[in-house]
């Protein structure tokens, strides 16, 4: 039963297969079990390809065993259609297009599961280009905020200039005033004279302007700074909400990505291996020699063929005959007196009705 299965998968016609000897027939199954077990392999392939696409079992199970129906049914027209017929150049370039679309379905099998190997190497791929990303987005979004923070800083540097230089200044009236009282500068003259009254009032001027000063600037400082922060708290929370896009920077694309970061020697070998599964049917036919089955393919191909020409032949004579019957009948027919003078009333009754039917109408017309 295994053994018709895998003839079944072969593509050979079981019914002359069994009329063959035992060695072809599991000949035949052998390149069977090869595709079936190439399209589990395409499905096993496949649905993990398609689980890191949908992350669902049930939808890459469903698409996978499709994905491997098609691989079957590929692979079993590919080795049905390569016919043995003693040429091998010629077999080989009847080959070519097939093992071609062999290579294909080699790269497209082999990749998946060289993904699902090396998953952890490719899982480190993936946490530095993540980290980089990351890094490069909150660059990048600083960008949109720096300039705003850095300008409000800037005003904030000058308010706290601004009241630095109005404390020296009213520091240094604080210091004229003190030295004019003790007499070392100024007038010389000890005591709070005049000049020292005078000189007293323009640092208590300057000392109530510094002091509105400061409590002006202080509002106008916790105002930018209230800015900054909120700036701050805007740009934490714009790269906290792109950091899932980031954290989901796990598909397909990037995995076959960070698969090529990988060395490729041991993903190379991975794929001659597929490679040699997928043409391995393809190859067994094309270096098996011309068997009992070929041999009797061949017989009923040639039967097949010379019945259909014959039938084309006989076709062709017959319609050749036929005409040639024909064509001697109506010579014959042309003749006979009393066809021909049956065919002659004919005609005359017809222009007798004709010749009545425009009369009536004419006269219609004049009524």
């Amino acid at each position: 039963m295994i053994q018709d299965f895998f003839i079944l998968c072969s593509g050979a016609d079981s019914e002359l297969l069994k009329t063959c000897s035992k060695g072809e027939q599991n000949k035949y199954a052998g390149i069977g079990a090869t595709v079936f077990f190439t399209a589990v392999m395409a499905f096993i392939a496949s649905s993990y390809a398609l689980y890191t696409v949908f992350d669902n079992v049930y939808a890459a199970i469903f698409f996978g065993f499709i994905w491997g129906l098609l691989i079957f049914n590929l692979d079993r027209f590919i080795v049905s259609t390569i016919k043995k017929r003693g040429n091998f150049g010629q077999e080989f370039l009847q080959a070519v297009p097939r093992i071609i679309l062999a290579v294909i379905i080699a790269i497209v099998i082999s990749k998946p599961l060289e993904m699902k190997i090396f998953e952890k190497e490719i899982n480190q791929v993936l946490l530095e280009q993540k980290n980089e990303l990351t890094l490069a987005n909150k660059d990048q979004l600083a960008l949109q905020y720096t300039p705003k923070v850095e300008q409000l800083n800037q005003d904030i540097a000058r308010l706290k200039a601004e009241v630095a230089t109005k404390e020296i200044e009213t520091n240094a009236l604080y210091d004229i005033y003190i030295n004019e009282a003790e007499g070392t500068a100024g007038t010389k003259l000890l005591g709070k004279g005049p000049v020292y009254a005078e000189k007293r009032e323009k640092h208590d001027a300057s000392l109530a302007e510094l002091q509105a000063l400061k409590t002006t600037n202080a509002e106008k400082i916790t105002g930018l700074e209230s800015q900054i922060a909120a700036l701050d708290t805007e740009y934490a929370e714009v790269v906290k909400n792109s950091q899932p896009i980031i954290d989901g920077f796990d598909g397909l694309m990037a995995r076959i990505t960070a698969l090529d970061e990988l060395p490729w020697l041991p993903s190379f070998f991975i794929f001659l291996l597929f490679l040699a599964i997928e043409t391995s049917p393809i190859i067994a036919k094309l270096l098996a020699p011309k068997g009992e089955y070929d041999i009797k393919l061949d017989e009923e191909e040639s039967v097949l063929s010379t019945w259909v020409d014959q039938k084309l032949a006989q076709r062709k004579l017959i319609a050749s005959t036929d005409g040639e019957i024909n064509q001697k009948i109506y010579e014959d027919l042309k003749g006979e007196e009393e066809l021909y003078g049956y065919k002659k009333k004919k005609a005359e009754e017809l222009l007798r009705l004709q010749a009545d039917s425009f009369h009536n109408i004419q006269t219609k017309g004049l009524k």
